[in-house]
């Protein structure tokens, strides 16, 4: 055998191995688990528009508000309250139980936690008075993206699901048929959904009707 022939067989055989060794099969490590959801910072509120929203709570970056939130959550304060303010294009606002935007629960007031989260479509931020120090109850879910209360407001968490029946809250300040939130809880608690309304079914369009003068 010459020294050519046996230099290219030496060399097919490393192409081979180093082909091998990086091949997707081989290099390929297994991809992490998802990580689970944080049931035990998920706020769950069942609409009178239809639907159960969770929305995800983020306790490292508004760890008094997150804890205020589940607090009252599990003594049931925010079962039957209406969604007071609701501006098309901005926000539905909601957490007070005497449903004028005045009121709030029978704990202090917290201390702003302004943080990194952005309010985009789905934050959910405590709304407050003009002193930034003033957050009690009220909180309010955004429609769309308002970059202007970055920092201003203290943003705890974030829809994950069901934007849809937050979508179809009535409109108003104060609406003339506010929706309203039927129960709220803590996902960690698995607390069932109630027997949701079925909105009414539109009955046809007929020829007479569209005919009509």
């Amino acid at each position: 055998m010459s020294v050519r022939s046996l230099f290219s067989k030496l060399s097919l055989l490393l192409v081979g191995i180093f082909a091998f060794a990086v091949s997707p099969a081989f290099a390929q490590t297994a991809a992490p688990p998802p990580a689970a959801p944080d049931l035990e910072n998920m706020l769950v509120l069942d609409l009178s528009t239809g639907g159960r929203v969770t929305i995800q709570m983020y306790p490292t970056d508004a760890p008094a508000h997150v804890e205020r939130i589940k607090t009252l959550t599990r003594k049931g304060f925010y079962n039957g309250l209406v969604f007071h303010r609701v501006i098309d294009g901005f926000m539905a606002q909601t957490g007070d139980p005497k449903g004028t935007g005045e009121g709030g629960s029978e704990l202090p007031d917290l201390k702003a936690e302004f943080n990194r989260i952005p309010h985009l479509r789905g934050t959910v931020s405590m709304a407050r008075t003009n002193a930034p120090d003033t957050a009690n109850s009220q909180f309010f879910i955004c429609f769309q993206p308002r970059f202007n209360l970055d920092n201003k407001y203290t943003a705890f968490g974030r829809v994950t699901s069901g934007m849809q029946f937050v979508d179809a809250i009535a409109r108003g300040e104060p609406p003339l048929k506010p929706s309203k939130v039927l129960q709220a809880s803590i996902a960690a608690d698995n607390v069932p959904p109630p027997a949701f309304t079925a909105a009414p079914a539109q009955a046809p369009i007929t020829v007479d009707q569209l005919n009509a003068e």
